[in-house]
């Protein structure tokens, strides 16, 4: 028998208050139990849902950007992220305040994602701890979608109940 995950929010029973507004720094901080109109499951529950591929899984993990000024000829090589297997890596969206050109890319790749069907179930997740995935359901469901899945634990909740994380590669 595995052992059970704190839920979201836990870490010292400290109660984080769900904001109205999207939190737009200090991104690795205890988090809510909930966001209103999203559900909230567990890393079982996530397994379930992976298993049956009952969901749309999407990873918000940041990916650091290439620094523009590099010396000419270096060779640039992106830091290297694991996720879950099976699940789709759209980094930099699940900040607080979106340039014009990240807005576009996470909607139209959740479209795609989803087949451009807004009542798709959709699945975010991070780090244990992590705002971005808050930040990015929070935005799906200010958008339309009406089956947001909010998934706390994220990468750190899927490890602590025995499972592995696989290379990720970002969606073009």
């Amino acid at each position: 028998m595995r052992a059970a995950v704190p839920p979201a929010g836990s870490a010292g029973d400290q109660v984080v208050a769900e904001p109205d507004e999207y939190r737009t720094n200090d991104y690795r901080m205890p988090v809510p139990k909930t966001l209103k109109g999203a559900r909230v499951i567990t890393p079982d529950e996530a397994e379930k849902m992976i298993a049956e591929k009952s969901a749309v899984f999407i990873d918000v993990y940041p990916r650091a950007p290439k620094p523009p000024n590099l010396p000419a000829g270096t060779v640039w090589r992106d830091p290297p992220h694991s996720s879950i297997a099976g699940t789709h890596w759209l980094p930099n969206v699940g900040y607080g305040v979106l340039s014009p050109e990240f807005e576009t890319y996470f909607k139209s790749r959740l479209e795609t994602l989803t087949g451009h069907d807004p009542k798709t179930p959709v699945v975010f997740f991070c780090l244990k701890d992590c705002w971005m995935s808050w930040n990015a359901a929070k935005r799906a469901i200010s958008w339309g979608y009406s089956s947001v899945i909010w998934f706390p634990e994220g990468t750190d909740g899927w490890q602590a109940i025995g499972n592995d994380l696989v290379a990720a590669k970002p969606v073009e």
